[in-house]
């Protein structure tokens, strides 16, 4: 398929995503904002949704105890630093950061965005200023941002710290961001794992959410097999006592970063688990209809509920006298009153919220003031469920057959550049690529042609068989070897000369010392031989 057709299918694509959003934001306003209106919802459970909720891009939470690689992890799907990161063994990161797509790059601090209309982000302003003070926005040019937003958090406690006060709810702003999120993604670090009493508060806070949660043991490539698989089953065995459920969570395991790996015996294990963790993240703006509409579905369900929970706490109270008494008993007997419920209205177990935390929200209520049933709201609501949500598939069974190529996040784009051996630094501290007449991997040539030679070219040229048979002997991983490679087939035809083998071994030497690589090739690094073909003056 052209170009030119790929780029249509992909607006048309975005058009049905569009066309969904809108339908969704209509009937939020129209038939489930009344009724969360009438019931209190947002004193119970979570605020009102915003224009914002519903056009943000899709966001991934990052999260994890410190020093298990969270910031390094979002540089590698980034491809650069961004502002604002720092990276180091002790917790470096103590604020949570809203990395975004921006033109030019910038900070704007937590108390400026949580009253800006256009960011998802002005209901936070209800955890104070001490977290106001401790969040932050990051803006950048990125092409990864253009599809997704990210969310960086600070390291969760271990036990050592547990003593440690933030100065606001951490599991409760989690919560929050984990409702609004299409991904969570949970790191461990595989020769340090530990379950501190913050992270099982943690994980109490994300229940609900398990659907979202893609678990990550990192660095597996810094133990042996055997010691991978006794970590592997401490987790595995760990996670099923803290989330109970039937469903197993999948753990991937992987080393994400872009520096070599350690010698392993399980290298290619880890290679397959990251292509299937970067293949899901990738997917995601493809999948961000279904996940806003599931979303609606699952908080309209939550609403009718609270909505007969208000209604019947209302009927049982007293007019005049004892209205403090009966109220202790009505919330003591709130599990008998939610299997009441189920009964009589037939509405689900499973769309009931946490019991106990509704009896400890229900302690402050006035509840003389709560709302009876108002029956053109619920008929509202059940043809909300019952209607509106079916007359959306069809868009949306549009946009799967769509799929052959749909706006996802562009493959090779997760891999770490920034700033590089390729651009020089100027006293100002603008940086400018360095222009030079002479090829720069000139000085080197011979040393690499030793290398080609060995290798046998056919006709002149190396197969891709052979240069990969090289190029994974550096033990750097397959996203980053693939990207030396399109950058070092100038020709694109599949193989390598020795000026552009020359050129792939500098590259990797670049990369093996510590140094970015670039996005695009620079002029001063294209081959003498393909300044022609690439229309640039030898």
């Amino acid at each position: 398929m052209s170009s030119g057709g790929l780029k249509d299918r992909n607006a048309e694509t975005l058009e049905d995503v569009n066309a969904v959003t809108k339908e969704l934001k209509y009937l939020y306003y129209k038939r489930l904002l009344p009724i969360e209106k009438q019931y209190g919802f947002q004193h119970f459970h979570s605020p009102s949704f915003e224009d914002a909720d519903f056009d943000n891009k899709p966001m991934v939470l990052v999260m994890g105890q410190y020093s298990t690689g969270k910031t390094t992890f979002i540089r590698y799907l980034l491809e650069q630093d961004f502002p604002g990161s720092r990276v180091g063994p002790e917790p470096t990161t103590d604020s949570f950061t809203a990395i975004m797509h921006g033109e030019l790059e910038e900070l704007i601090p937590g108390n400026a965005l949580s009253v800006d209309p256009k960011k998802p982000f002005r209901h936070l302003n209800s955890f104070g200023n001490t977290f106001l003070n401790r969040f932050q926005c990051a803006l950048l040019p990125n092409q990864v941002l253009e599809s997704i937003s990210i969310i960086d958090t600070p390291g969760i406690l271990s036990s050592a710290k547990r003593r440690m006060s933030r100065g606001y709810d951490f599991p409760a702003v989690l919560r929050w961001f984990a409702e609004r999120v299409d991904h969570i993604i949970l790191l461990f670090d595989a020769h340090k794992l530990e379950f501190s009493d913050e992270l099982t508060r943690v994980f109490g806070a994300l229940c609900g959410y398990e659907d979202k949660l893609r678990v990550v043991l990192n660095k597996a490539d810094r133990v042996d097999s055997q010691q991978l698989m006794r970590v592997y089953g401490a987790l595995m065995w760990s996670l099923g006592k803290v989330f109970q459920t039937p469903e197993i969570l999948r753990v991937y395991i992987v080393s994400l970063w872009s520096q070599p790996r350690l010698l392993s015996d399980h290298c290619q294990l880890l290679e397959l688990e990251e292509l299937d963790l970067l293949a899901d993240i990738r997917n995601l703006p493809r999948n961000a209809a279904v996940r806003k509409l599931n979303d609606l579905v699952k908080r309209a369900r939550l609403v009718r509920a609270h909505a007969h929970i208000i209604s019947h706490l209302k009927q049982e109270m007293p007019t005049v006298f004892c209205k403090e008494s009966k109220k202790q008993n009505l919330i003591y007997e709130l599990p008998l009153i939610f299997s009441k419920i189920q009964q009589q209205q037939r509405v689900p177990a499973g769309d009931f919220p946490d019991c106990a935390k509704m009896q400890a929200r229900l302690m402050g209520q006035d509840f003389t003031k709560f709302k009876t049933l108002k029956p053109s709201l619920m008929a509202s609501l059940d043809k909300l469920l019952s209607n509106d949500i079916a007359k959306l598939m069809p868009l949306l069974h549009q946009q799967d057959l769509k799929k052959a190529s749909p706006p996802g996040i562009p493959d090779g784009t997760f891999l770490e550049t920034g700033r590089s051996l390729f651009e020089q630094v100027t006293k100002s501290g603008e940086s400018r690529e360095i222009q030079n007449d002479e090829w720069v991997v000139t000085k080197d040539k011979q040393k690499y042609d030793e290398i080609f030679y060995h290798l046998c070219p056919n006709e002149g040229k190396l197969s891709g068989t052979k240069a990969k048979e090289w190029m994974v002997s550096t033990h750097l991983p397959n996203s980053v070897l693939g990207h030396i490679w399109r950058l070092s087939d100038v020709d694109c035809d599949g193989m390598l000369d020795d000026q552009e083998f020359a050129l792939a071994i500098h590259l990797i030497e670049a990369k093996l010392e510590g140094h970015g690589l670039p996005g695009e090739l620079p002029a001063h690094l294209v081959p003498p031989s393909k300044r022609l073909h690439k229309g640039l003056a030898v």
